[in-house]
């Protein structure tokens, strides 16, 4: 019997998976818990792993992967979630990987978010701005964030994504979202037609080039609210790479923009759980947070991003926390092993001080090669 690629999608559901992985020449993985497993022996063939990517193409979609070799879309199964699909070649022949978004958007409650993201996000203008790794969660806080502006403020809300994730339907605010690729050619000239478009706030689903740094920040300044997303693991390595982007002589005039628009950053990562119960996800988020105050104005129109760290550690009263605090504090709850919260930081000597002389040394992870039987 021939594998269909919605079975593949309710079998990760079930057992809680994140991602899927389809690769010629190798069984279907999944991730779990943040850790991939083959899912059966049985290797898919190269007709096979076409088919099942296909399948979920339209004629555009599988037009444009011929051009260009490689594509970024969504795809939902009704009932059960939504899809972010990124296909790609693989040592000649096409490969992807699937991402389960939830189809109901997550509250502040059930992702254990602090109540000054809460705070943040009531904010009526200023950039703001979730930062991690691929995989740590940042449209799923970006997602909270929106609907509780959606629930709770009559605003023209505009994003800008590339796939849409989340689907927002209009509750007090009005929702307009564009996709990369089929509502826009790209994030700049999205950004260039919001501003003629009458927003309230506007979400930038990756601010990935100077173009759209730049018109991020201005809208920020002319008395929008901004949402943006950006690869960086710190709220200091965030406004390093802000600045960086820019050519050295425009570098000035952008601290000062930045100093005078940003409003918070959140740097996020996920965490495996030490013992996760039934039915509780088996990752937990663990984030540095800034929040822009008169003196963290001036250490970034200054140039001085290197005091950043200090000035989160000082500013607890006002929300903020470094990720190193966050990561010592859920060893001590016991809700993650020494060795997970080491291996999230890049600071492991201020993770070992935070938690104490008595903190273990970090001991060599065990490999486990088990599989999951492919169900058919």
């Amino acid at each position: 019997m021939d594998l269909m690629i919605e079975d593949l999608m309710e079998q990760m559901i079930e057992m809680g998976g994140s991602d899927m992985h389809l690769t010629a020449g190798l069984p279907p993985y999944f991730r779990i818990s943040g850790k991939l497993t083959p899912i059966g022996n049985e290797a898919l063939s190269s007709e096979q792993c076409q088919r099942l990517i296909f399948s979920m193409l339209n004629n555009s979609q599988r037009k444009t992967l011929e051009q260009t070799w490689e594509l970024d879309c969504s795809y939902g199964v009704k009932g059960l979630a939504r899809f972010r699909v990124n296909v790609y070649k693989d040592r000649g022949t096409y490969a992807a990987c699937l991402r389960a978004l939830s189809s109901k958007i997550p509250n502040f409650e059930q992702l254990g978010l602090p109540n000054v993201v809460k705070e943040m996000s009531e904010k009526p203008r200023g950039l703001i701005l979730v930062t991690g790794p691929t995989g740590s969660g940042k449209t799923t806080t970006l997602a909270a964030m929106i609907d509780l502006i959606n629930r709770t403020r009559a605003e023209h809300i505009l994003t800008i994504e590339d796939p849409i994730e989340f689907v927002y339907e209009p509750i007090q605010s009005l929702v307009h979202q564009r996709q990369l690729g089929e509502d826009t050619k790209s994030f700049g000239n999205a950004l260039k037609g919001a501003l003629r478009e009458d927003p309230d706030i506007i979400l930038i689903g990756e601010m990935r080039d100077l173009e759209t740094i730049s018109l991020a920040i201005s809208a920020a300044e002319t008395g929008h609210l901004v949402f943006g997303t950006l690869h960086t693991s710190s709220a200091a390595q965030t406004v390093d790479r802000i600045i960086d982007v820019f050519p050295h002589e425009k570098q000035t005039q952008v601290r000062v923009q930045l100093s005078n628009s940003l409003v918070a950053i959140f740097s996020q990562t996920l965490v495996p759980r030490k013992n996760p119960k039934p039915g509780e996800f088996g990752r937990v988020m663990a984030q540095e947070i800034l929040v822009v105050t008169p003196a963290i104005s001036n250490l970034i129109r200054e140039g001085k991003t290197a005091q950043i760290y200090s000035a989160i550690q000082t500013g607890g009263k006002l929300g903020m926390q470094t990720l190193e605090r966050v990561l010592a504090d859920l060893y001590k709850q016991g809700t993650v092993s020494f060795e997970a919260a080491i291996s999230k930081t890049s600071k492991p000597d201020e993770v070992q001080r935070l938690i104490g002389a008595a903190a273990p040394q970090a001991a060599a992870q065990a490999k486990t090669g088990g599989k999951v039987p492919l169900r058919r």
